[in-house]
């Protein structure tokens, strides 16, 4: 490793910042302005994944840094590649997770000129990015990387991006990496105010009816554990959020599920009932909430969250607690540990949701066709649950919530906050990357699939065995559904005329095609393709019309639910 009196190029600097952040591997895609990084990138000991499109790039670092709490990093070129980054970008802001985008860029004496492959990607990327730098000298360079990683891990995580030009890539400097960072407008807070945390303490016990949301932050912040044992031990509830899920044990008695649009009726019924709504690392987001005006309207509210604008941006709270939820939730537990908590006190309650869960349980009816529920159970069942699932946008998406079992976290991969269609796949590879000997699923949709199909390429030379089960219906099925529903079956250019075989696709691009189009091969099918050690597709012709339900309209309050 350089010594920090040695001078190195700005290629060479950021390859040595990379290994001081003990980054194992980069996803990219090389262009001309950052060729003098691909040039160092070729004796270097960092894995580099060359995927096929650079919002794979970014999707597949998100996945990396979802399965294992550490910051994806990503390199690509100026212009095009730079801006085909952005939704992956915007995807990682949404949902909170650490990516650090490195981009090439033009020569400092050419930006502003309209030079070749020239984008301001700085400015695209403001609104979408926790920060992002332009560094414009090459003794900048290495302190502008270490606040890059820092800022994408600390307090709520996020995508931040910088802009590398040629020649501060190309311009020499001692190298010196900077063992701490201080930034006097960035100090987020991790302790949660022990007052307010007693007084939250007093509404918990007291509660007769509480409910907690547990949204993606649980996850992010290592809290699973912790919440778990709290939740045991005050016999309280828990629903959680798309991005939430396995935060709290799926099979465990006390959890509801999902709540929200598509979320269960025993979820949607306890939260619009409860006493006291304690939201743990959740924004309140509008597919959760329905109507904000109906949204558990007779409850207190606690919100625990380490970021401080998510706190009454939505829902009014009664005791906000701002820190890292894993640390308040330690201090919870330190505070029960002092006290006789009653449980008994909340008999009534569990019953009542018993009777909820009894009421309407998540069900499909059976058919000559095969079921898209029933493949997401097969799934489940041949696996055990013992594997990371990621999803694209959908049906495909609600459907595996719903009827796969998380028990632990980091085991699902999805876009919650923007919805990105194209996103399971490369972050299935991202996933891959990370657990070579796991088995890795992306859950698709006909069409979602076919936004990053490119990246099998990528599954393929690098001998990833990513399962690819692609939910065939013939259509983009959560717009017909709601062209069913509100739109007088008006189904606008929601059918595809033409497919791809994605049997022949496969194999065309080196990996394993298979099809089932009746229940009974079903099973057949997943079993040869989780015994397979390649890229698997396996398609599975579903029956084209059928809904995800439980609904909420839009709009509606979540105890209005459409129901099967």
């Amino acid at each position: 490793m350089a010594g920090d009196t040695v001078k190195l190029t700005g290629a060479q600097i950021f390859l040595e910042c990379l290994q001081r952040e003990q980054v194992k591997v980069i996803f990219g895609y090389p262009g001309g302005s950052v060729l003098d990084v691909y040039n160092h990138l070729y004796d270097a000991s960092i894995k580099h994944i060359l995927v096929r499109h650079e919002q794979a790039a970014v999707h597949a670092a998100d996945g990396y840094a979802r399965v294992t709490g550490e910051v994806g990093v990503c390199l690509v070129t100026s212009g095009p590649g730079a801006t085909n980054t952005v939704t992956g970008i915007a995807t990682a802001h949404m949902d909170s997770i650490p990516v650090v985008v490195f981009s090439g860029q033009v020569p400092t004496m050419l930006i502003g000129n309209d030079a070749f492959q020239e984008a301001d990607i700085v400015g695209i990327t403001r609104p979408c990015t926790k920060h992002n730098y332009l560094v414009r000298d090459v003794k900048e360079l290495a302190a502008v990387i270490k606040e890059a990683f820092y800022i994408a891990r600390s307090g709520r995580p996020g995508p931040v991006l910088v802009d590398l030009p040629k020649d501060v890539l190309r311009a020499s400097d001692t190298f010196h990496y900077p063992e701490h960072i201080t930034m006097r407008s960035y100090r987020p807070t991790y302790k949660g105010n022990k007052r307010q945390i007693v007084r939250a303490m007093e509404e918990m016990v007291a509660a007769r009816k509480p409910v907690i949301y547990a949204g993606g932050g649980v996850i992010l912040s290592n809290a699973s554990k912790e919440l778990t044992t709290f939740a045991r031990k005050l016999n309280i509830p828990v629903t959680t959020t798309l991005m939430g899920l396995g935060a709290f044990p799926g099979s465990d008695p006390l959890c509801l599920g999902m709540l929200g649009m598509h979320g269960t009726y025993r979820a949607n019924m306890a939260v619009t009932h409860c006493d006291l709504l304690i939201a743990i690392g959740a924004r309140f987001d509008d597919r959760v909430t329905g109507d904000l005006n109906k949204f558990a309207p007779s409850a207190k509210v606690i919100h625990m969250d380490i970021d401080p604008t998510s706190i009454s941006k939505n829902i009014k709270v009664d005791i906000p607690i701002v820190g890292d939820v894993r640390e308040i939730i330690k201090e919870c537990l330190t505070i029960i540990s002092e006290q006789k908590i009653q449980k008994d006190h909340r008999k009534e309650w569990l019953n009542e949701i018993k009777h909820w869960r009894e009421k309407h349980t998540l069900a499909y009816k059976k058919s000559t066709n095969i079921k898209p529920q029933y493949v997401i159970e097969k799934i489940y069942e041949l696996t055990k649950g013992d594997c990371i699932v990621a999803t694209e946008v959908g049906q495909n998406q609600m459907w595996t919530a719903q009827y796969f079992t998380f028990d632990k976290p980091r085991r699902l991969l999805t876009s919650g906050g923007l919805g990105t269609m194209g996103y399971g796949f490369p972050a299935a590879i991202g996933a891959q990357v990370a657990f070579p000997d796991k088995t890795v699923i992306d859950i698709a949709g006909d069409g979602s699939i076919q936004m990053n199909i490119q990246e099998l390429a990528t599954a393929v030379q690098y001998q990833l065995p990513v399962k690819i089960v692609i939910l065939n219906n013939h259509c983009l099925g959560m717009v017909r559904q709601w062209q069913e529903l509100f739109y007088d079956k008006r189904y606008s250019h929601s059918r595809f005329e033409t497919h791809p075989d994605f049997v022949k696709l496969a194999e065309a691009y080196g990996a394993v095609g298979l099809r089932a189009t009746k229940p009974e091969e079903v099973e057949k099918v997943i079993k040869r393709g989780l015994a397979t050690h390649k890229t698997v597709i396996m398609e599975f012709v579903v029956e084209s019309e059928e809904g995800v339900y439980p609904m909420v309209p839009a709009g509606a309050s979540i105890d209005k639910m459409i129901l099967l």
